[in-house]
């Protein structure tokens, strides 16, 4: 059974917060919108650090992240060690941002909704 929150569980919902709404409207798990809260509270972030705030596996925020960064709700930047090599930080888009890109979403989904609704003839369509 899938984790991601589906649109009438957001209707259905009287106040829904803000990580529901964005799991919904984006079509994500709710451990990969707990995933961005976390990057929003600690920007820069390497996937050891967010596996350790989480208590999840590595390769499991690895995913997350990808799809996050997916969805660009997610960047991720590499950064070179004094030692040598390197390590990803990732930063979570700004929220206003964020915002921005859930009202144009739902905008989007609305409009198509009630074209689906004005266009509808009855007697040939399930």
């Amino acid at each position: 059974m899938s984790d991601v929150p589906e649109m009438g569980d957001l209707l259905e919902t009287e106040d829904p917060g803000f990580q529901q709404v964005l799991a919904c409207v984006f079509g994500i798990q709710h451990h990969e919108s707990r995933t961005y809260i976390t990057l929003l509270e600690n920007p820069g972030s390497t996937v050891a650090e967010l596996a350790d705030i989480l208590e999840r596996d590595r390769s499991n925020i690895n995913r997350s992240l990808t799809t996050l960064m997916d969805k660009g709700l997610a960047t991720r930047e590499r950064r070179l060690l004094d030692s040598g090599g390197y390590i990803y930080q990732y930063t979570a888009t700004e929220l206003p941002k964020a915002k921005e890109m859930l009202h144009t979403a739902l905008d989007e989904w609305t409009e198509r909704v009630h074209k689906s609704i004005e266009e509808y003839g009855g007697s040939d369509e399930p």
